[in-house]
C-alpha cells in the first residue's frame, strides 16, 4: 500500500515509469527491426556464435541499454522533478497559497515537457555506443550506422514519451492553478509544432534511408553471390577428397570481377592465406566455420558491416579446408548520398513545417488578440472566416461569441438598474418590519403626551374664575403642558429623522444626488435604519468613531447608507442566530481615506466564496440570498465616490469589510 501511494504521490516516479514502458516497447521494436534493416547474417545473434563475438548475447545488450536508460530516465526525472514531488508529499493545507512554490512548480511543468524529450533523443544513442564499445567486436563502420538507427528510434521514443506524460504534467497544473498568475514563461507554438513534429519527419526520413540502402545492397549481394557460388561449384566439389596445392591452384585461377574482392583459405590450424585482397576479418572466418555451410556457403562480416562471400568446405588429407571469396556489397559512398539527400528533404520538410506552424500560430494569435479585445468590451468587427476547417470554425465560434457577449451586455445595461432596484427594495422590505416597530414607540407616546395636554387643558379651564387656584398653580400647570410640547417635538423629530432617513432608501437609485454631509449624519441615518434588526438579533453594534463627527463627504448619502447597511445585515447573518455577540463599526482615517470598518467574529466566508467577492454575484446565503449585494454595494463605492472595498477573512475567526473612502484634505 505504502508502494502504492508512494507512486502516485510522485509525479517524477509516475514519468519514469511511464517512460520505461515506452522503453520496453521501442527496444523490443528497434531490436526485431535491427538485423533487417543492417542484414544481420542469419544465426548471428542470440547464439553461442554471437557470445563469441560481442561477449555477450544481442537480446542481453538491448536489455543492458534498457536497465541503463531507465537508471538514468528515474535518476533525471526525480532531479528534475524534485520541487514537483515535495509539493505533492507536502502535508502543508496552505501550499496552495504559497505564490512562490506554485510558480516554480509550474514553471518545472510547463519546460520540462519539452526540455526531457531532448534529453530522451540523446541518452540512448550514448548508451548504446557505450555498451557496443564494452562489447569489443563493432568496428567504426558498423557503430555509424547503428548509432543513426538507435538515434531514430529515440525520437520516436521522446515523442511517445512526451505524449503519454502530458496527462501527469496537466494533472499538476490543473491543481496548480491560480488566475492571472504569470510564471514569466512562454513557449511559442511554432516551437511546440516543430518539437512534435519534427522529430517523426526524421524519424521518417532514416528509416527509409536505411530501408532504401538494404534494398539496394541486397540486389547486388544475390547477383554477386549467385555469380561466385557457380564459380566455385563448377571448379570444386565438397565430395572430392583435395591436396593443399589443388585448392590453391584452383582457387588462383579463378577469375574475381574486382581487385577489391578478396580469395582466401582457412587452413586446419585456423592460419588464413590471403590470394587477393585483404585479409578477411575474424567474424568472417568463424562465421564461415561456424555457420555459413549451412546457407550455401555464404558468409557474412561484422554486424552492418556490408561485406558478405562465397565460401565451400573442403576435404584434404590433412583435414578440412575452407575457401572463400568476400566481396563488399556497398555501392561507393551510397550511403552517404542517401544520408545527404535524406537531410535536404529534411530541410525543405523542416521549411515548409515552419511556414505552416508560423502561419497556424498567426491565425490562432489573431483570434486570441480579439479575445482580449473583447474581454475589455471592446466589441470591433466581425473576423472573416478565410479557412474551411477548424480555425474556421474556432472564427465562427468567436464571432458567435462576439455577437452574443454584445446583446448581453446591452440586455444586463438595461437591467442593471432594474436589479439594483430590486436588491434596493429587498432591502428596504426587510427594514419595514423594523421602521413600524420604531415609528410605533414615539406614536403611542406623542398619543399619550396628547391625553395628558387634554387633561391639563381640562385642568386649566376648570381653574379659570377659581379663587382657590393660585398663580404658583398656574404656573404648574404651565410648566406641565410645556414639558409635554418638548417630549411631542423630540418624539416628532426623531420621527422625521427616521422618515427621512427611510426616504432616502425609498427613492430610486437613477435619482442619486450629489450632496455634503457629515459622518455624524451618516451614523445616525446608519443606527435609525439597523436598530430594529440588530434590537431583535441581540446583537450589539459598537460604534468607535476615531474621527471628527462634523468631517465631511460628497457623495450620495443614500447609496453610502445602503452599502454600511448590507453589510452590518452581513455581519448579523455571521452568527447563524447566536445572541449576545457583537459587531465593531470603526472610523479612522488613513491617508486622507476614511477607512469605515465593519468586524464580526462569526463563522467567516470559504475560500472558495472569497476568491469571487467583488467579482461575480456570489452569495454565502443559499437560496435566500441573490448575490448582489457586495457586488452593487462595490460597484457604488467604485462609481459613486471613487473609493475602493477590501475584506480580510479567516474561516471560523470572521470576517472584517473596509469602506475607505477619498477625504478633500482641507476636511481632513
Amino acid at each position: 500500500m505504502k508502494i502504492k501511494n508512494l507512486f502516485y504521490k510522485r509525479p517524477s516516479i509516475r514519468i519514469a515509469a511511464r517512460y520505461s514502458a515506452t522503453v520496453s516497447f521501442v527496444i523490443l521494436l528497434f531490436a526485431i527491426i535491427m538485423p533487417k534493416l543492417l542484414n544481420y547474417g542469419p544465426e548471428s545473434i542470440n547464439t553461442p556464435f554471437d557470445i563469441q563475438m560481442s561477449y555477450i548475447a544481442y537480446w542481453q545488450q538491448h536489455l543492458c541499454i534498457g536497465l541503463l536508460l531507465v537508471l538514468l530516465t528515474f535518476i533525471t526525472t526525480g532531479l528534475s522533478f524534485k520541487i514537483v514531488d515535495k509539493f505533492y508529499l507536502s502535508n502543508d493545507p496552505n501550499k496552495y497559497n504559497d505564490i512562490k512554490l506554485i510558480k516554480k512548480v509550474r514553471k518545472k511543468c510547463f519546460s520540462l515537457p519539452y526540455k526531457i524529450p531532448i534529453f530522451e533523443a540523446m541518452i540512448p544513442a550514448v548508451s548504446a555506443l557505450f555498451v557496443l564499445i564494452l562489447t569489443g567486436s563493432h568496428v567504426s563502420v558498423m557503430l555509424v550506422k547503428i548509432l543513426i538507427a538507435v538515434f531514430a528510434f529515440s525520437i520516436i521514443l521522446a515523442v511517445l514519451s512526451f505524449i503519454f506524460s502530458k496527462g501527469i504534467y496537466n494533472e499538476v497544473l490543473t491543481k496548480t492553478y491560480k488566475e492571472n498568475l504569470n510564471i514569466g514563461l512562454r513557449i511559442n507554438l511554432k516551437f511546440k509544432i516543430l518539437l512534435q513534429v519534427l522529430p517523426l519527419l526524421i524519424f521518417c526520413t532514416m528509416i527509409l534511408t536505411f530501408i532504401s540502402f538494404s534494398f539496394m545492397v541486397r540486389s547486388k549481394e544475390d547477383v554477386y553471390f549467385n555469380v561466385y557460388d557457380d564459380l566455385v561449384t563448377e571448379n570444386f566439389s565438397e565430395n572430392k577428397t583435395y591436396t593443399y596445392s589443388e585448392i590453391y591452384n584452383k582457387l588462383d585461377a579463378l577469375k574475381i570481377f574486382d581487385d577489391s574482392h578478396s580469395k582466401f583459405i582457412i587452413k586446419p590450424d585456423n592460419s588464413v592465406t590471403t590470394l587477393t585482397g585483404s585479409e578477411p576479418s575474424f567474424f568472417v572466418q568463424e562465421y564461415t566455420k561456424q555457420i555459413a555451410q549451412k546457407y550455401n556457403g555464404r558468409t557474412y562480416d561484422s554486424y552492418g558491416v556490408d561485406t558478405q562471400g562465397k565460401t565451400m568446405k573442403l576435404k584434404t588429407a590433412d583435414g578440412d579446408y575452407y575457401i572463400g571469396i568476400i566481396y563488399n556489397i556497398d555501392y561507393n559512398n551510397s550511403l552517404v548520398y542517401l544520408i545527404s539527400y535524406a537531410i535536404v528533404l529534411l530541410i525543405i520538410s523542416t521549411t515548409i513545417l515552419y511556414i505552416f506552424s508560423d502561419s497556424l500560430s498567426k491565425d490562432i494569435s489573431e483570434i486570441s488578440d480579439n479575445f482580449d479585445r473583447l474581454c475589455s468590451n471592446d466589441f470591433g468587427k466581425t473576423l472573416p472566416v478565410t479557412t474551411n476547417d477548424e480555425i474556421g470554425d474556432l472564427i465562427n465560434s468567436f464571432n458567435l461569441v462576439q455577437k452574443y457577449s454584445k446583446n448581453q451586455l446591452d440586455l444586463i445595461q438595461s437591467n442593471q438598474e432594474i436589479l439594483m432596484e430590486k436588491e434596493r427594495l429587498a432591502t428596504l422590505g426587510q427594514m419595514v418590519g423594523g421602521i413600524a416597530h420604531n415609528l410605533k414607540t414615539p406614536i403611542m407616546s406623542i398619543s399619550g403626551a396628547s391625553e395628558g395636554l387634554k387633561d391639563l387643558i381640562e385642568e386649566y379651564y376648570k381653574s379659570v374664575g377659581d379663587s382657590n387656584v393660585t398663580v404658583e398653580d398656574h404656573h404648574e400647570i404651565a410648566n406641565d403642558m410645556k414639558n409635554w410640547i418638548e417630549k411631542i417635538n423630540n418624539y416628532t423629530e426623531y420621527m422625521s429623522d427616521i422618515i427621512t432617513a427611510v426616504k432616502g432608501q425609498a427613492v430610486t437609485l437613477s435619482n442619486q444626488e450629489v450632496v455634503s454631509f457629515t459622518v455624524n449624519e451618516l451614523v445616525k441615518r446608519v443606527q435609525i435604519l439597523m436598530k430594529h434588526e440588530l434590537k431583535h438579533s441581540l446583537i450589539d453594534l459598537n460604534i468607535n468613531m476615531n474621527v471628527d463627527e462634523n468631517l465631511e463627504l460628497n457623495g450620495d448619502i443614500n447609496s453610502l447608507v445602503q452599502v454600511l447597511n448590507n453589510l452590518i445585515s452581513n455581519a448579523i447573518q455571521a452568527y447563524n442566530g447566536a445572541e449576545n455577540e457583537k459587531i465593531d463599526f470603526d472610523l479612522n482615517m488613513v491617508n486622507n481615506n476614511l477607512v469605515i470598518s465593519i468586524t464580526d467574529y462569526g463563522n467567516g466566508i470559504p475560500e472558495e466564496i472569497q476568491e469571487k467577492l467583488f467579482k461575480e454575484m456570489v452569495t454565502t446565503k443559499g437560496k435566500n440570498g441573490t448575490g448582489l449585494g457586495l457586488f452593487m454595494s462595490y460597484s457604488n463605492i467604485r462609481a459613486h465616490f471613487n473609493g475602493n472595498m477590501r475584506f480580510e477573512s479567516q474561516v471560523g475567526k470572521g470576517t472584517t469589510f473596509e469602506v475607505i473612502l477619498p477625504v478633500d484634505a482641507k476636511n481632513s
